[in-house]
Formats: C-alpha cells, structure tokens, sequence
C-alpha cells in the first residue's frame, strides 16, 4: 500500500482527533495533507506541529494571527475563512478527504473535493442529508468513491463487499437509545445539557450527542442510507441496540441477515475508510465471546422521541424536507447546549421549521442553499421570541 495523503476536514473534532491517532500508529501508510478547523486554534496549532501538513486552515478568521504567529518557523501555508477552507478542498496535495467538518458547513467543501476527483471517507452525515442526490451525482459523475464512517453506514458498506449483484430486502441500523432509553416526556422536559452529554456507549462531539439523546441522529442516519446505498425510504429500518456490539445488518432478498460487529470505537471504521480495500491491523480491543453481554432489540419509542419520527417523514416526503430539518436542528441544539431552551424544545422548534419553510420537490443546489438560509432565520427568530 503506497502512502496515501489525508486532508482532514474538521481535524479537531472528536473524529478528526481519532483520525489523527490512526495515522500516527500508521505513519508508514498514511501522511498528513491538510488540516482545517472551525475555532479550536490551540489545538490545530498542536496538531500541525507534531503532523507537518502542506496547508493549514482556521475557519474563525480572527484567529489567524494567533495561528500564523504559532506556525512562522514552519514551512506550512495557513489561512483562514471558509473560501480558504473550500479553496484547500480544491488543492491537488492531497487522495483523500476525511469530512468531518460538523453539520451543513461540511458540504461545500466535500462537494469541491469531489469535483476535484478525490476519494471521500464521509463522517458529516449532514452532506448527504442536506443535498445527498446531488452529492452521489457528482461522485458518480466523477467516479469518486464515498466510504462512510459513521459506524452503522461503514458496517452497511462492510456487508456489502462481495454483495454487488444481490439485491437488498432492507438495512437494519442500530440505535444505542442514548443516555434516556426508557424515558418518558415528563423527565425528558428537566433534562439538562450536561445529562444530554452523557453517552452510555460511544464518545463523541457536543453536536451528535445531543443529536444522539434526542434520537435525531438516527433520523440522519437513515436518510444518509438511502443515499449512499441507493434505496427506498421503506427499505431502511431502524432498532434499538443498547449494548452498541452490531453496529448495522443487511438483510436480502433470500431472508439472509450479515450484521458486522465489534465493541464500540470509532476509531475501527476509521481506520477501514482510509485504508479500504485492506484491513490493517491494530491493538484495539477485541469483543470477547467468552464473556458475551446479551444482545437485546426493541422498537424505538417515537411517541417520545419525535425528532425520529419527524426525520422519518422527512425521509419519506424528500425533497427539500431534510435540508429545512437539519437546518432547524442544527439552531435547536445550537441553542440547547447554551441553555437557550429546553430539551423537548428542540423538537418543537424542527416540527414548527419543517411546516413553515415552502416545500421544493425537486431542488436545486441553490434552492438547498436557500432552503437552509430559511430554516435556520425561522427557526432563530422563534427562540428570540
């Protein structure tokens, strides 16, 4: 395997941290290209001091002085704003983009990057959610591959491997429940941001716990899936799976179910993406079958959890549907981790998004665009109230 050269986009956030600790134990397979980050300069600075990449990027352009100050004895190129953090995804310095930049602001850069012909190991859900029938146009136009990194989607491309002439009855993503499975909306409406934090299973970023506590992120899940493997809204299901060992199941025409499983380390499909089609070897930890924990499976509780609910109507009707919810959910828990409005709040503040801002059945790029400019000024204007 020739060393392959990795552009993280959104390099400070918990995946871009896990990325970079694949490469260092991989340093032989794996060089730093590019780094980009939206705030946390102190750490971008740390990060491309140790990795040395060509360009380094700070979304928050006042702080580019404190990042050229820190890099001035290196030959990096550093700028800032995000025309610089798309212009980098325009580069030819780098094979592969690691997109996980948060939220919408992923998808211009990932967009750019597959015009540019460069392999997309995507861990910002939000692209594919937002715009995702033009961004697999473009890669199929392009013939740039998009290997998921989000556990249950990578556990779906594993499965599929050897699988391309089978057809698929349905995918089965699995749901830890988050830190509230088994709650009801009379404690749910006490929740605090903190409590929210607190996932049972897998470490993350502020943004996708939240998404993660509300169920939403399983909602973002499932219309990622359709895109990414090219189905119905109906052949996407989901189950809740608290212990989080089957990360995601297949099942085909013939009744067959593949499920790929492992304990619960983002850091595993990862490391798959950026090395696919090998396997690498590694020191995390193996699940033991010896002293196996019981597997259990329930239906989700969208009674209680209607950001699932409002996410499956949004994957069923389309169109610009998906981009107004994101748009409203990223304002929604924007403002719930400031302690700006309640965490049953939130769902209130995505249905009422989702009925106000006009439908578009078949939008434009520019009609996402503003589509998402829409959402996010009703859904702000609704907290201000």
């Amino acid at each position: 395997m020739q060393t392959k050269r990795i552009a993280i986009f959104g390099s400070t956030g918990s995946i871009g941290t896990q990325a970079l600790e694949v490469i260092a134990e991989n340093s032989n397979l794996f060089s730093v290209a590019i780094l980009t980050a939206q705030n946390n300069v102190d750490l971008l600075i740390k990060q491309a001091l140790q990795f040395n990449p060509q360009i380094v990027v700070i979304g928050d352009e006042k702080k580019y002085q404190t990042l050229k100050e820190a890099l001035a004895n290196t030959t990096i190129t550093i700028a800032a704003g995000e025309a610089a953090i798309i212009e980098a995804a325009a580069s030819d310095i780098y094979d592969m983009m690691l997109a996980a930049i948060v939220g919408y602001a992923g998808l211009k850069p990932t967009l750019k990057a597959i015009e540019n012909g460069k392999a997309i190991a995507l861990a910002n859900k939000e692209t594919l959610v937002v715009a995702g029938d033009i961004v697999m146009k473009k890669a199929l136009e392009k013939r740039v591959p998009i290997i998921p990194v989000d556990s249950e989607h990578s556990a779906i491309f594993q499965c599929l491997v050897g699988e391309g002439r089978n057809k698929i009855e349905k995918i089965i993503l699995t749901a830890s429940g988050g830190p509230f499975l088994g709650r009801k909306p009379n404690f749910l409406v006490n929740v605090k941001r903190d409590h929210a934090l607190q996932h049972p299973n897998w470490s993350m970023g502020a943004k996708i716990s939240i998404d993660s506590s509300t169920l939403m992120n399983k909602g973002l899940e499932m219309i990622e899936a359709k895109w990414l493997f090219n189905l119905q809204p109906q052949q996407v299901q989901v189950v809740v799976h608290p212990q989080s060992i089957i990360h995601s199941m297949i099942q085909f025409e013939d009744g067959s179910i593949k499920a790929q499983m492992g304990l619960p380390d983002m850091k595993l499909p990862i490391q798959y993406a950026m090395a696919f089609p090998q396997r690498l070897a590694n020191n995390f930890k193996r699940y033991d079958f010896k002293k196996p924990n019981a597997l259990t499976f329930e239906e989700p509780d969208l009674k209680t959890f209607r950001n699932l609910s409002l996410a499956i109507d949004a994957l069923h009707k389309g169109g610009n549907l998906p981009c107004i919810m994101n748009a409203a959910n990223e304002i929604a828990v924007f403002a719930f981790l400031r302690n700006r409005i309640g965490f049953l709040d939130m769902t209130e503040l995505i249905e009422r998004t989702m009925n106000k801002i006009p439908f578009i059945e078949k939008p434009t790029l520019k009609d996402y665009f503003d589509s998402d400019g829409e959402a996010r000024n009703f859904a702000a204007s609704i907290i201000q109230m």
